[in-house]
């Protein structure tokens, strides 16, 4: 239990399994009075989800939101207005590959999709929670990057590593703007990790081939991630400001 979590509300999005789920019941487990669970195409994994953080004691929201869209995110915004308009920590996490495609094999909306999950939901989700959190002196955002904004991705991914590039580049830009008024912006950046996105997007062959390249020796999991987010949600974190965690079992160094 992590006695500056108390009492705090936490929204986390693409919350229904993953990272996502694994970091909601994580920040219920360290005290937060209430974690809202977003999810979008998974609703029984929310429902999961929101059983394990209700069984800490902490009070358990899931919301419905489709942030593949900019009509989705307004929606969502206008959710989060009447059902959770008080947001202490923000864990910008939905995101996904939505499909492998080469330059010849990619259309505008892919393109879009890609573009408007991973990027435009972090900062107009950021944007509908800060407002409280300026008003309250206090907040935390963490936004979920990737190894691949670094090196490029794999192949077909590269909009996807665009896009959390742009993830990364609005967490420094946020930081500056908003740690005068108390809140502390930073992002986490995952490598591999042996879960349900690799499992959609990557044969195994590719993922013993990261294996194989991983000095650490075998892939992450969901819990790894969502330790190093709850470090930055809490007080030991308190002076990290603007900065890219990179959590890959030292493969960024290959």
């Amino acid at each position: 239990m992590l006695a500056e979590l108390k009492g705090k509300t936490a929204l986390v999005t693409g919350a229904s399994r993953g990272i996502g789920a694994a970091t909601a019941v994580a920040l219920a487990r360290a005290g937060c009075a209430r974690v809202v669970a977003h999810y979008n195409s998974y609703p029984e994994g929310a429902e999961a989800v929101a059983a394990e953080v209700a069984k800490t004691g902490a009070q358990a929201m899931t919301l419905a939101g489709d942030l593949a869209t900019a009509a989705g995110i307004r929606a969502f915004r206008e959710s989060m207005r009447a059902k959770a308009p008080e947001v202490d920590i923000l864990i910008n996490n939905a995101g996904s590959l939505v499909k492998r495609a080469s330059l010849a094999e990619s259309t505008d909306e892919l393109f879009d999709t890609v573009m408007d999950l991973n990027f435009r939901s972090a900062w107009f989700v950021a944007q509908q929670a800060a407002p409280h959190m300026i008003a309250k002196g206090w907040g935390v955002i963490v936004n979920l990057s990737s190894i691949a904004a670094r090196n490029g991705g794999g192949p077909g991914a590269a909009l996807y590593s665009a896009s959390k590039a742009a993830v990364a580049c609005i967490t420094k830009s946020l930081a500056k703007e908003l740690a005068p008024k108390g809140i502390r912006v930073n992002a986490v950046s995952p490598g591999t990790v042996d879960n349900h996105f690799h499992q959609v997007f990557s044969t195994r062959e590719m993922l013993d081939n990261v294996i194989r390249q991983t000095p650490a020796g075998r892939l992450a999991t969901d819990d790894e991630i969502a330790d190093v987010i709850l470090f930055l949600c809490s007080d030991a974190g308190r002076y990290v400001h603007g900065q890219t965690l990179e959590i890959n079992g030292g493969m960024y160094m290959v």
